[in-house]
């Protein structure tokens, strides 16, 4: 395995290679805007700024905010903290449009009132156990799973974009791979003859 960590420019580029040679990403195909942000090449730059930055502010989210990202993000996807999620999709949200930027920002808030309806708590005051049981609710429940979906593709995207990400999903650092762990999905029968 190669000793140089990559910028998350090299990831995400890796990432399309793999993508042209018929590897299977699994959140290809999706509408949701961090798809759209991750084909930005000069955004990509600049988050790689972002994450290098000793004395780093959040762009678009406050410090509340961000810090409920950060305990979110890592309940979704345990590892999202050290790839710095929460940068990265702040970055993105402060060249989003006001549309994204309100829906991130409502979700995250119904997700923090949800804990309060709950347990009485702040999501980040809650113990890991009750953070999964509002992550499961918050997730099988129709009314409130928009929210879930939101944060949970911004989270996602985010964090498999990253080097962490990709080497968890088993990318050695020098080739795409085409099927993704857990993702392969049985054939299909052949029905045409």
């Amino acid at each position: 395995m190669p000793n140089k960590n990559l910028t998350r420019r090299e990831v995400v580029e890796r990432l399309f290679a793999g993508l042209a040679t018929g590897a299977a990403w699994p959140l290809v195909g999706s509408a949701h805007p961090i798809h759209h942000h991750l084909q930005n090449a000069a955004l990509l730059d600049r988050a790689e700024d972002a994450d290098a930055a000793v004395a780093w502010k959040p762009l678009f989210l406050d410090a509340g905010q961000n810090e409920s990202l950060i305990i979110l993000a890592e309940a979704m996807v345990p590892g999202a903290t050290k790839a710095q999620v929460n940068r990265f999709i702040d970055l993105l949200l402060s060249v989003d449009t006001v549309e994204h930027q309100k829906r991130f920002v409502m979700s995250l808030l119904r997700f923090g009132n949800e804990a309060k309806k709950q347990f009485g708590r702040e999501f980040k005051a809650l113990p890991e156990s009750d953070r999964v049981a509002l992550l499961t609710n918050m997730s099988q429940d129709e009314s409130r799973r928009p929210d879930f979906e939101n944060l949970k593709e911004w989270i996602v995207g985010a964090y498999y974009s990253s080097e962490e990400g990709m080497r968890e999903l088993g990318w050695d650092g020098k080739h795409a791979f085409g099927r993704f762990p857990g993702c392969e999905h049985a054939e299909a029968p052949d029905h045409s003859g």
